[in-house]
């Protein structure tokens, strides 16, 4: 792809994820088209309906993680601190916004690509990498799995509607509550295991 066409990919895909954020799903691609600077008709000959759109959106956004995870590790010397800035970015509010909406998308029409799933094997990749590595380290909780760090960050940002008021309220609060509680410095046995 010529360096003008990825730009414009990547302009589009940002702007259809700050619209759709803001809008919802339904957001005229329009709006999409003026938000990312380019003509529509330039919209349309990269993404002919809205389902190629999300598509390729689901794929943004899924490799916008491994990205944000491979920056979080490259800056920070400390795998906890680097998990927990990870976390706190992907529950950043326009993230979540995106997330919550790709959350509500038939997951055909979001995961069913090869890109999509090579994004999303770099990812969790990545992320299980993080967190054997501060488990090493002796930041974080050793009975501590990938797949609970996915599962919080998939309360907290793709479900953020099905969250107790008080903690919708103040989601920031109650995540940092919940990563303290990862930190290996709070562990305590869970109930049926050892640490």
């Amino acid at each position: 792809m010529r360096a003008d066409a990825r730009r414009n990919l990547v302009k589009i895909l940002d702007a259809a994820a700050q619209v759709m954020a803001e809008r919802g799903v339904n957001a005229p691609m329009e709006l999409m088209a003026r938000r990312a600077g380019v003509g529509v008709g330039t919209l349309y000959r990269r993404f002919p309906d809205r389902d190629a759109l999300i598509s390729a959106l689901g794929e943004h956004y899924v490799q916008s993680l491994a990205d944000a995870l491979e920056e979080a590790t490259a800056g920070e010397r400390d795998a906890w601190n680097a998990l927990r800035g990870f976390v706190l970015w992907a529950a950043a509010p326009g993230r979540v916004a995106l997330a919550a909406v790709l959350a509500h998308v038939p997951q055909e029409a979001v995961a069913g690509t090869a890109e999509f799933a090579e994004s999303k094997e770099r990812w969790l990749g990545l992320l299980d990498g993080l967190v054997r590595r501060a488990q090493a380290e002796g930041g974080m909780r050793t009975d501590v799995t990938r797949e609970d760090v996915v599962s919080l960050l998939n309360v907290f940002t793709c479900h953020p509607s099905g969250l107790p008021d008080p903690v919708a309220a103040r989601p920031e609060k109650y995540l940092h509550l919940m990563l303290d509680g990862m930190a290996a410095h709070a562990a305590t046995p869970l109930p049926g295991d050892r640490l």
